[in-house]
């Protein structure tokens, strides 16, 4: 993975006509995680999608370094949001499949990615009919089947059982540790087996 930095400042932005984060700024060097903290409304999915280019902001700048300038930030980021986005009538397998040639992956990395996903023996199924764990599990496996340099997970850890939630610990901590960048938004604490200590940005009340 191409070593990747980012730099966030005066960042502020509002939706709906309400303000949901004033002045945010960080700097995340390769082998950084952060987690966003804070109530419902306080801006954590807001600024996950200003990190992913989805939303502009109002205010303040976002800067990606460490990779060519001709290279497209968003193909240097996987970004997970509430939504599974999985498509009912295909199997597992192929709905990982889609998304790997949607970010021009590689198919020989599928099923390597089910498998350490624990979906290797439903890959067939049709996804329609996934509990909510198992299509996170399937989001997540993403993760693996492309490599990209920055996470950006909203909630990873929703509808997984302590197995599961232990597993994206893991996953997390092995990823920072090759040097990748998280961030990562949460209102459960997230065990990465004592493997990293994250940063902690608490957002406020928003709207």
């Amino acid at each position: 993975m191409p070593e990747t930095g980012l730099k966030v400042d005066d960042l502020s932005l509002a939706r709906g006509g309400h303000e949901v984060l004033s002045r945010i700024g960080f700097t995340l060097g390769p082998g950084s995680l952060l987690e966003l903290r804070g109530p419902n409304g306080a801006g954590k999915s807001s600024l996950l999608l200003a990190l992913a280019g989805l939303i502009s902001v109002d205010q303040g700048t976002i800067a990606w370094s460490g990779h060519d300038e001709e290279t497209p930030h968003r193909t240097l980021i996987h970004f997970l949001g509430h939504h599974a986005a999985i498509k009912p009538g295909l199997s597992v397998a192929e709905n990982l499949g889609f998304w790997v040639d949607v970010l021009e992956g590689d198919r020989s990395q599928i099923d390597p990615a089910l498998d350490a996903a624990g979906l290797a023996s439903i890959k067939r199924l049709d996804a329609g009919v996934l509990s909510a764990g198992q299509g996170r599990r399937l989001a997540l496996a993403r993760l693996l089947a492309v490599k990209r340099p920055v996470w950006l997970l909203d909630e990873p850890t929703s509808a997984l059982d302590d197995n599961g939630a232990l597993w994206v610990g893991e996953l997390i901590a092995d990823h920072v540790a090759q040097g990748g960048i998280a961030v990562i938004a949460t209102h459960l604490d997230i065990d990465y087996r004592g493997a990293i200590v994250p940063q902690r940005m608490q957002l406020g009340s928003g709207a």
